[in-house]
């Protein structure tokens, strides 16, 4: 099946920038060769995902970083939608349950997210404060790490154990995503009201319930 075949060679394109990989199908007349290579990396990739939507952010975010052997990119765009496509991945591994460097990744954006409001003094317009959901939504991100003997939760490799990575991604995405807010303060604002917005009918549905 061809499908299959050319989605996990774009993926790998996708996470290893400067490489090619070129799919030959000799059963058809012309024989059938895309190739794939995507000099941007993951940043590419978070374009593809948000290839229909509206972009709140573009280029996408990207962060990239390397401490103790770990190796981290994370590439993060928002769109119109309200849902989130975050993609995981461990040494070209999709980790499908996710793990410590999502949990890593979650807790730098709210955190950042949160300070910035605090510092810009955004949060007197709000009573409650922001949720990693709120934050999260409309979110296209992948996050990829390569680690050295990575400790694996069960059989299938879906999702990461290894705790210091947790940590090394935490502070990495805190540091560069206060830097990048600091100096885009137009596409933090954009975020944010986006975020406000989720929370506001997160609020609203909840009073609706009770």
């Amino acid at each position: 099946s061809f499908e299959p075949l050319a989605t996990r060679r774009r993926e790998l394109a996708f996470l290893n920038s400067g490489i090619s990989i070129k799919l030959i199908d000799e059963r058809l007349e012309p024989v059938k060769m895309p190739e794939y290579a995507y000099a941007g990396g993951i940043s590419a990739f978070v374009e593809y995902m948000n290839k229909s939507k509206q972009k709140l952010n573009s280029p996408p975010i990207f962060v990239v970083g390397e401490k103790n052997g770990f190796v981290a990119e994370v590439a993060l765009q928002w769109n119109d939608s309200y849902v989130e496509t975050t993609t995981s991945y461990v040494n070209n591994i999709n980790t499908i349950e996710g793990g410590t460097h999502v949990a890593g990744f979650r807790n730098a954006l709210t955190r950042s997210v949160n300070r910035y409001i605090a510092d810009s003094g955004l949060s007197k317009q709000m009573k409650d404060g922001l949720t990693g959901d709120d934050i999260r939504e409309g979110l296209a991100c992948v996050i990829s790490v390569k680690v050295p003997e990575p400790q694996f939760e069960g059989q299938t490799k879906s999702k990461l154990g290894t705790g210091e990575v947790e940590g090394f991604v935490n502070g990495l995405v805190y540091e560069k995503l206060n830097t990048y807010f600091e100096q885009n303060p137009s596409v933090a604002k954009r975020v944010i009201q986006k975020a406000i917005d989720a929370a506001s009918a997160r609020i609203a549905a909840r009073k609706a319930r009770e």
